[in-house]
């Protein structure tokens, strides 16, 4: 949610559970509140990227079917600042497959 909502880093998404709590308490023990910057970055570093692709297709697949009504739009996108002149790093290229039928990005590499 908070990256959806704006958020660009860790302190953001802080921010974010900090004035949601309410929200968040729906959906998770929060006695201590919402976990400090550090922790979150720590938490979300330990997910094999892998596997959250693969539980977010599934998913995907148990919400949405798709029919040959639906929309792929294909998007690309090339991330600000992302190149590295001096180490001669190229520009980081982000494209996306959007369902216009669910509003659902259903992929991106």
């Amino acid at each position: 949610c908070a990256v959806i909502s704006g958020a660009e880093g860790w302190e953001d998404i802080e921010d974010f559970g900090e004035t949601h709590l309410d929200f968040l308490k729906q959906y998770g023990d929060f006695e201590n509140g919402i976990p400090v910057h550090d922790t979150i970055a720590r938490v979300v570093s330990c997910i094999s990227p892998s596997k959250f692709h693969e539980c977010f297709i599934n998913w995907m697949r148990d919400c949405h079917t798709s029919d040959d009504k639906d929309v792929i739009a294909i998007d690309g996108k090339t991330l600000r600042h992302s190149y590295d002149k001096s180490r001669r790093k190229g520009a980081i290229h982000v494209i996306s497959a959007f369902s216009t039928m669910h509003s659902l990005v259903i992929g991106q590499i």
